[in-house]
């Protein structure tokens, strides 16, 4: 089968594509066909060499995949049958033609939604809700800071603020992706390039601040989160595009506001942890991707490209193009 490799760390032109072997589903594990794979920055990390796959992982990229039902593995308990359309979160290897997935970690795609949308769903929509709910308990009316505004987490993060009965804001670095995100739901949106984002979200919160903050940018934003973090706010890191180092006096900032800091990785979670969270979000989230919901949910698709182009998409990524998700098509087996 054909797959995205590389073979030392480095840049996007160190990608292409490669013939593989095909894998076997083990026990308990379903093969999965694939149409589409969406990109994450998980992809760009590993490709630098600065995050491999968990032990026993794939080493091939890619953390979620959209296709059908191919074979089912010894012990499989009749979830699921060849020919069912699926959307998998994984560890690793769905940039590729096939792939094998442990049959908790799999969700069935929409019906009235192409492969390639529902590519864009798995890790993102699964991360954001995650964070929200199994790590800063999300409470009806509270307000919730979203960095990356924009982004695949970004995007589902608004939308499931929302459906929790809360209030998304968001940052992000264009008028462009503040007009998306406020599309998508976001009650106020602030340009982080030129505003201080902590004086205007004190201001929209006429003083009290955020309750919950999602931030995927870490260091430099430290201080100008802690500014505007309500009095016992949860403060959520789940990526450190700025860097981990930390120069003041965070601890005295964060205790005079009874704050608490939560970090967290999906990709690292055990099996039974992932497999809880795909049955939480499969039983109170999914309806809501259904033609005729009420909210309707809606991944946002920024781009496509086929397999062969995969380093020009992990560069739209690297600089920041995209709003919503970048996603990579399977070559059509003929």
């Amino acid at each position: 089968m054909l797959a995205a490799y590389f073979d030392c760390p480095g840049g996007p032109e160190n990608l292409y594509v490669k013939e593989v072997m095909k894998p076997h589903p083990g026990e308990g594990e379903v093969l999965v066909k694939v149409s589409a794979s969406a990109l994450n920055r998980a992809d760009l990390l590993q490709r630098r060499g600065k995050y491999p796959p968990p032990k026993g992982a794939s080493e091939i990229l890619g953390l979620e995949a959209a296709g059908s039902v191919a074979g089912l593995g010894p012990g499989c308990k009749g979830q699921w049958k060849i020919g069912d359309a699926v959307m998998a979160l994984l560890s690793g290897g769905g940039q590729a033609e096939y792939v094998t997935v442990p049959e908790g970690c799999l969700m069935p795609a929409p019906n009235d939604m192409t492969f390639i949308q529902a590519a864009a769903i798995p890790e993102a929509w699964l991360t954001a809700f995650q964070l929200l709910h199994f790590v800063g308990k999300i409470q009806k009316g509270e307000r919730v800071l979203i960095h990356a505004g924009a982004s695949g987490v970004g995007m589902a993060a608004i939308q499931l603020v929302k459906l929790a009965k809360a209030i998304p804001i968001v940052t992000a670095g264009t008028q462009e992706k503040l007009k998306a995100t406020a599309n998508a739901g976001a009650a106020a949106g602030f340009d982080y390039k030129n505003e201080d984002f902590s004086e205007k979200v004190l201001a929209f919160t006429q003083g009290s601040g955020v309750d919950i903050i999602l931030d995927c940018v870490g260091g430099s934003y430290w201080e100008k989160n802690l500014n505007c973090l309500s009095t016992d706010g949860r403060w959520i890191i789940y990526g450190l595009l700025s860097g981990g180092v930390v120069n003041g006096d965070l601890l005295a900032r964060l205790l005079s506001k009874r704050g608490t800091i939560h970090t967290s990785l999906l990709r690292s979670r055990d099996k039974e942890y992932k497999e809880k969270l795909v049955k939480a979000f499969t039983e109170n989230v999914l309806p809501y991707f259904a033609q005729g919901a009420s909210p309707r949910l809606q991944p946002f698709v920024d781009s496509v490209y086929p397999l062969h182009e995969i380093a020009e998409a992990h560069r739209a990524m690297e600089e920041n193009r995209n709003i919503g998700k970048i996603v990579i098509e399977m070559p059509v087996s003929t």
